[in-house]
């Protein structure tokens, strides 16, 4: 089965000085990849005729499909209409139909319509008119041969709902596509390089229908599977057999296999164990409970924090030992699992994390260095702690300290329900 291509065209000039960000083809690659399209370009051009006639003329070099968003305003600068008639060799009609649509919006609205707005109705001749709901703006639709191109609002909440109810139904009617999926596995403690030169055999046998895209961040790697084939039920047997090799090989690297952050993996793993949580921070400063709290619904499993960045609060809130401190310090195996078994007994949960570090850009020796942070999970029958070096980025080491330390936290999940 053929693979149909798309290529999206955003026009504002807005978009190209960065006064707003160009959301409208992030949401719709979305919805278009998962009904079999593949995006093959993304383009933004400015509200200027030569620059809009160029870019459709090379979209339709490459694309099945050409989908532009924006520049169908009543004002002067929106200048979609007028270009598309040009290069369709049509002319802009008064569609009575699209005016009785802005009647029936405007009906219970408190205003008199203008000039402007009513010019709205007035489309390309040759083009298929699918009414706007949601707004003044019609949306039009154009055949050139077996391709087409369609003309869609630029206002978001517009464009999502003609793009959900009108376009995306009938493209998926003109066009027959291939059977597309995803899967999404996360890998922590691998770099990219590392994981790469890990899975090199798995990868290269890889079948030809199914592609791999590696997307890293601090301390994590998504690893995304991209399969195409004509029957989704092959598709979905194909994707799994090499899914069972990948957690072969990777094991409890594996945090999760769906694109879905580690604070919501955490979360969903303490409902399904019926487990409660708290955490003690110091050079985090909160960001661990900031992200187990950024999930709906984690009240059910996480209690509260500690943010003991002061020694004096290791002691008073936590229970530290002084004498613990003065001879291990603060960012020490001993500290940091006196620190979690504080919280934990404080605040009477299942299980705690706790968290200490030299995140810098100061404060680091040659034996603990800028970016050495100690994390320690426990639960009332296991304790694990471990020392990291995250190097010395700042933030860098407070995001890698936040994610090690959820991951070390399933670690302990884990053992805790196998026991």
């Amino acid at each position: 089965m053929k693979e149909i291509l798309v290529e999206l065209i955003t026009i504002g000039d807005e978009i190209l000085i960065g006064q707003i960000v160009d959301t409208n083809s992030a949401w719709m690659a979305t919805v278009l990849n998962q009904e079999g399209f593949r995006i093959k370009q993304i383009t933004s051009v400015s509200d200027d005729t030569d620059h809009i006639l160029e870019a459709v003329d090379l979209a339709f070099k490459r694309a099945d499909v050409v989908l532009v968003t924006g520049g169908l305003g009543p004002t002067k600068d929106d200048i979609t209409k007028q270009t598309l008639c040009t290069y369709f060799n049509t002319e802009l009609v008064y569609d009575t139909t699209v005016l009785e649509n802005i009647q029936a919006l405007f009906k219970d609205r408190p205003v008199v319509l203008n000039e402007l707005t009513l010019n709205q109705a007035y489309v390309p001749k040759t083009a298929t008119i699918i009414q706007n709901k949601r707004g003044t703006a019609p949306v039009t639709w154009f055949d050139k041969g077996d391709k087409v191109l369609v003309s869609m609002p630029g206002v978001p909440s517009e464009m999502q709902w003609v793009m959900s109810h009108e376009v995306l139904p009938r493209l998926k009617a003109h066009f027959k596509t291939p059977a597309l999926m995803h899967r999404t596995v996360l890998v922590h403690g691998y770099p990219e390089s590392g994981l790469a030169m890990t899975l090199t055999d798995w990868e290269n046998n890889l079948p030809s229908w199914i592609k791999l895209a590696y997307l890293p961040s601090p301390g994590l790697v998504k690893l995304r599977l991209t399969g195409s084939l004509d029957k989704r039920e092959d598709l979905a047997a194909s994707l799994e057999r090499e899914l069972v090799s990948l957690r072969a090989i990777l094991g409890k690297a594996i945090l999760a296999e769906a694109d879905i952050p580690v604070e919501a993996v955490v979360g969903q793993a303490l409902k399904n164990h019926g487990l409660t949580l708290s955490t003690a921070e110091s050079c985090t400063g909160g960001r661990i409970a900031h992200l187990l709290t950024s999930i709906p619904g984690s009240s059910a499993y996480f209690t509260g924090s500690v943010v003991a960045y002061d020694n004096r609060i290791k002691v008073e809130a936590l229970g530290v030992d002084p004498a613990s401190l003065e001879t291990e310090g603060a960012v020490s195996q001993t500290v940091v699992e006196q620190m979690a078994a504080g919280i934990r007994q404080r605040f009477g949960t299942d299980l705690a994390l706790a968290v200490s570090g030299i995140a810098g850009p100061d404060g680091g020796s040659p034996e603990k260095p800028v970016g050495t942070v100690w994390i320690c999970a426990c639960s009332g029958t296991e304790t694990l702690s471990r020392r990291y070096q995250f190097g010395q980025n700042r933030s860098r080491t407070v995001d890698m300290a936040a994610l090690s330390a959820m991951a070390l936290l399933l670690e302990v999940i884990n053992h805790t329900n196998q026991s």
